[in-house]
C-alpha cells in the first residue's frame, strides 16, 4: 500500500528498528504530514474539521505516496473516532457487512467509527451503493482513498455524500524534507552528491513512499564514495533524470521550451516538455508558462492559442496525470505551430508605461457618463457620437485625454489573424482622416 509518512515526535517510537524506513517515519499528528498543507493546515478543509472536532465523510484523491492512508489514521485520532480499514482490492461484501456490523455495535456504546476504504474505486457500483445507508445514518464516517478520478469511478450518490479532497503530488521541497528526516533517523547522510540527491528526488515523481524505499536501498549497502547521478542510476537500475526543479536545470529547460515554441519548432518543443514532465515537474507549472507564451508570443496572430491553453488546464484538472498531460502536449504543439507575434506584449508594456506617466489626465467630457443634472449642465456627455448611428459603425471621435496626443501602442504584424486586424485598423484610420476606404 503506497503512502507517505513523516516522523513521530520521537522517530521510530511506534515501529520496531527492523521495520521499513517509511514505517519508522510514520507521523503522530497531522502537522507532520508533508506536502498537503492546503488540506491539513489551519485554513485547509481537514484542518478546519479537526479544529471543530466535526468530521464529514470524504474521498481523498491523489497520486500514490502522497499520504492518503496516513491522513485517515491521524484524522481518527484527532477527533476521537475508532479507526478501521479495509482495502477494496482484498475485500468483498462479507467484509463490508462485518465492518458495518462492528461499527453499529460500537455506536451503541457511544464510540463512532471512521471507516477507511483504500482503493475505493475498485468496488463496483452495487457495492458502493451499499455504503449509503451507513454513511447517511452516521454509523460510519467514510474516508475513501483513490488514485483515480472520482467523477468517473464513484457513484454520484456516494459523491454527493462525501467531500472530495485532492492531495497534491509531493514537490521537491516536500520530498527533500522526507530525505532530511530519513537522514536524521539513520543518523547519517545519504551516500549521494548534491546533484544525485536532487536527481533522486526528481525521479520519485512526487511519490514519498517510493523515495523512502530508494533511500532505504542506499542505506542497505556500504559505499566507498558518494554516488553521482550516473552512479545512482546504475546502482538503482533506474534511469534518473538529471534535473533540479529549484536550480539551473529547471530554468534551462523551461527556457528551452519557451524558445523552441517561439522558434516554431514543434518537435523540440515537445521534447523539452517531455523532459520536464518525465523528470517530475509539476504539470500545471509548465502549462502556466505555455499559457503565458500564448499571450506573449502569439497574441492576436492566433487568438485560439490562449483558448487551447485554458482548455488544456480544464482537461488536466479534470483528468489528472498521466491522462491529462496529453492536453498539455496538445497546447504546446498548438503554440509551437501557430503564427507568432509579440505585438500584444509590446503594446501592454507601452500602455502601462504611458498610464504611469499620465495617470492624472481626465478623459474628454464627451465620453463621460452624466447620471445627474449637474453633470449634464457642466458638459458631461455633451456631443458624444454614438458609433452605431453612423453609416460605417465608426464615428472617428477622439477618445484621448485633453492635452495628450493619440498613441499607437498596438501595432499588429502581417502574420496570421493580425493581418486582418491591421487591415481593419487601416480602414478606420482612413475614415478618421476623412477618406473613403469602403466598408470593412
Amino acid at each position: 500500500m503506497a503512502d507517505l509518512f513523516a516522523p513521530t515526535n520521537r522517530p521510530g517510537a511506534d515501529a520496531p528498528a527492523a521495520s521499513p524506513l517509511a514505517d519508522r517515519l510514520r507521523p503522530a499528528q497531522l502537522d507532520q504530514v508533508v506536502g498537503q498543507d492546503h488540506l491539513t493546515g489551519p485554513e485547509g478543509a481537514i484542518g478546519r474539521m479537526v479544529a471543530a472536532k466535526r468530521l464529514s465523510s470524504m474521498i481523498l484523491w491523489g497520486p500514490p505516496g502522497t499520504g492518503k492512508t496516513t491522513i485517515a489514521r491521524l484524522l481518527a485520532d484527532a477527533v476521537g473516532l475508532r479507526f478501521t480499514a479495509i482495502s477494496a482490492v482484498f475485500s468483498g461484501v462479507a467484509d463490508l457487512k462485518k465492518a458495518f456490523g462492528e461499527a453499529r455495535d460500537h455506536a451503541r456504546i457511544g464510540q463512532r467509527t471512521l471507516l477507511f476504504v483504500d482503493e475505493i474505486h475498485r468496488f463496483n457500483r452495487a457495492q458502493q451503493d451499499g455504503f449509503l445507508p451507513f454513511v447517511e445514518d452516521g454509523t460510519v464516517t467514510l474516508v475513501g482513498a483513490t488514485t483515480e478520478n472520482p467523477s468517473f469511478e464513484l457513484n454520484a450518490a456516494l459523491l454527493s455524500r462525501a467531500q472530495v479532497l485532492i492531495l497534491h503530488r509531493l514537490d521537491a521541497a516536500a520530498l527533500g524534507l522526507l530525505l532530511d528526516r530519513a537522514e536524521a533517523i539513520e543518523a547519517r547522510p545519504l551516500p549521494l552528491t548534491l546533484d544525485a540527491r536532487a536527481a533522486m528526488i526528481a525521479s520519485a515523481d512526487g511519490d514519498g513512499r517510493f523515495l523512502l524505499n530508494q533511500a532505504e536501498t542506499l542505506y542497505s549497502v556500504d559505499l566507498a564514495e558518494p554516488l553521482d547521478p550516473a552512479g545512482l542510476s546504475a546502482f538503482l537500475q533506474r534511469r534518473v533524470a538529471v534535473y533540479d526543479k529549484d536550480r539551473e536545470g529547471h530554468y534551462n529547460l523551461i527556457s528551452a521550451l519557451h524558445k523552441s515554441m517561439r522558434g516554431s519548432d514543434p518537435q523540440a518543443s515537445l521534447y523539452y516538455l517531455a523532459r520536464m514532465l518525465t523528470a517530475g515537474e509539476e504539470p500545471l507549472y509548465v502549462l502556466r508558462r505555455i499559457t503565458r507564451f500564448a499571450s506573449e508570443d502569439i497574441g492576436l496572430a492566433d487568438p485560439q492559442a490562449l483558448v487551447q491553453c485554458l482548455a488544456a488546464k480544464d482537461a488536466y484538472e479534470f483528468l489528472g496525470s498521466p491522462e491529462g498531460e496529453l492536453a498539455i502536449a496538445q497546447a504546446c504543439l498548438y503554440c509551437a505551430t501557430a503564427p507568432k507575434s509579440n505585438a500584444t506584449y509590446k503594446a501592454q508594456k507601452a500602455a502601462w508605461k504611458s498610464a504611469r506617466e499620465t495617470g492624472s489626465l481626465m478623459p474628454p467630457q464627451n465620453i463621460l457618463n452624466a447620471p445627474t443634472k449637474l453633470m449634464k449642465d457642466i458638459g458631461y456627455g455633451k456631443g458624444y457620437a454614438y458609433d452605431h448611428d453612423t453609416d460605417t459603425g465608426f464615428s472617428g471621435s477622439d477618445y484621448w485625454p485633453e492635452g495628450m496626443a493619440r498613441q499607437d501602442f498596438y501595432q499588429p504584424t502581417a502574420r496570421g489573424f493580425e493581418k486582418r486586424i491591421g487591415e481593419r485598423l487601416a480602414y478606420w484610420e482612413g475614415l478618421r482622416n476623412g477618406g473613403d476606404q469602403g466598408k470593412n
